[in-house]
């Protein structure tokens, strides 16, 4: 069975998660100031118009290569979780502590946040926000949450925290980003964008650090995954 460790003080305040929480706090910065300002670049270049097949897959490009240098600048600190979806998928499969796991979470708001503020000041335009689109329910919202998330978590235990995993090496896909909506102060749905997630790493982290891998402690903020 997998092994959820609480953590303790002295492990989560030590030099070595100083610096894996300043690691998360950079690289999600980096991720969502390059991924977000990819969304406002698309408006002001159509000014404004609705997001088409072309313009998806050009945001989705864009999200994806920060996501790649974020995830590269962070993974030999802290791992380069970039999102607490994955963070908490990887508590529940025991890869990092629930304490440790917490204040990661911060480091990432914390970055997030910074970044939409830093976009929004250089810009002065308002920040995207996720939300519903027309005919989707809540629920439907949340369904289709847990299924992208459950990806996610899965594919970060496949190719980074199975010991197994040989050279395939940290590559992790496209993160979902849910946090910006604080700076633009629209919160409309937003819950579905934490419960939805966090239930999918959660599974993903259940399953694959139950069947896949079995027992095993977690690995230190000093290490990218045992």
């Amino acid at each position: 069975m997998v092994k959820i460790d609480l953590g303790s003080f002295s492990d989560s305040f030590s030099v070595a998660s100083l610096k894996a929480y300043f690691a998360e706090f950079h690289a999600t910065l980096i991720f969502v100031f390059a991924g977000v300002g990819s969304a406002i670049a698309y408006n002001e270049l159509t000014s404004d118009a609705a997001l088409d097949a072309t313009g998806l897959v050009a945001v989705a490009v864009a999200h994806a290569l920060a996501l790649f240098v974020g995830v590269a600048v962070a993974a030999n600190i802290s791992g380069g979780h970039l999102n607490p979806a994955v963070t908490f998928g990887l508590a529940i499969g025991g890869n990092i502590t629930l304490l440790t796991g917490f204040l990661y979470w911060i480091a990432q708001l914390l970055g997030s946040i910074v970044a939409s503020l830093l976009l929004s000041l250089i810009t002065a335009k308002s920040i995207p926000t996720h939300g519903l689109a027309a005919g989707v329910n809540a629920f439907q919202g949340v369904v289709f949450e847990i299924i992208v998330t459950f990806g996610l978590v899965y594919t970060v235990y496949a190719t980074a925290a199975d010991p197994k995993k040989g050279s395939l090496g940290v590559i992790a896909p496209i993160a979902i980003g849910f946090i910006v909506a604080v700076v633009s102060g629209n919160f409309a749905d937003n819950w579905i964008y934490w419960v939805g997630p966090l239930i999918g790493g959660g599974l993903a982290g259940l399953i694959y650090g139950d069947v896949f891998i079995g027992s095993h402690t977690y690995a230190p903020p000093s290490e990218t995954y045992p």
